[in-house]
């Protein structure tokens, strides 16, 4: 009985310890961490200097309320090619969001920065699914685990190659600002948006003014 305890306090502090934490290789490979897991250092809401209240830091989780109190958040930091993961649970029925080349030349983080999509669909005709890159890539596969679960984000935005990962699973694949790329985006609710996808680097974002979600060990990684 003891040594099943014992084990598993183990257990409880390898993985606290491996929450928000960066290994000694990740460190080496250039790997920073985009929240600390205490606090909302190195971000702020959209075009203010202070991080709204419907933001909370629990337990080592960046969570937001709800719509009200909440809106999206971008890092201080302004990122061109990098690797970003995460980790991030939805509530059921809710819906956010990952955006990245997100600058304050417009009125909302969506009008410049192109949004890896979040949302607990519940099978919605024609719905943009997690992992989508919004109304432009869509995938075929699902590797999504329901609703009240952590899923896992594999961003990778470089040169030659853009790619999203859910769970360790390729969705899709694009060259950013390909010929490709501007016809999708011609067809899409952001062809009439001058500012959409035109920066080279810009903040991550996270949407909060759509739903309650939560999030930890979000790290990035620039690339050359």
């Amino acid at each position: 009985m003891f040594a099943a305890v014992a084990a598993t306090l183990i257990l409880q502090s390898n993985a606290a310890h491996s929450l928000n934490h960066l290994t000694h290789a990740e460190k080496a490979a250039g790997w920073t961490l985009l929240f600390d897991g205490k606090s909302t250092k190195g971000w702020h809401s959209f075009k203010q200097k202070m991080v709204e209240p419907g933001w909370e830091v629990k337990d080592g989780v960046l969570a937001s309320s709800g719509p009200n109190g909440a809106s999206d958040i971008v890092s201080d930091a302004m990122f061109g090619w990098f690797e970003l993961t995460l980790d991030f649970n939805l509530s059921k029925g809710q819906n956010s969001g990952i955006m990245f080349h997100v600058r304050d030349e417009d009125d909302a983080t969506w009008h410049t920065g192109p949004e890896i999509q979040i949302y607990d669909d519940h099978g919605e005709p024609g719905a943009q699914k997690t992992g989508f890159l919004y109304d432009l890539y869509s995938s075929s596969v699902d590797s999504t685990k329901p609703a009240g679960q952590w899923n896992h984000f594999r961003i990778v935005i470089a040169p030659k190659k853009c790619a999203t990962y859910v769970n360790g699973v390729l969705y899709y694949e694009f060259v950013l600002n390909s010929p490709d790329f501007k016809a999708r985006v011609a067809k899409s609710k952001f062809g009439p948006m001058p500012h959409f996808a035109k920066y080279d680097t810009g903040s991550i974002a996270i949407q909060g003014d759509h739903g309650v979600v939560s999030f930890k060990n979000i790290k990035i990684r620039p690339l050359k």
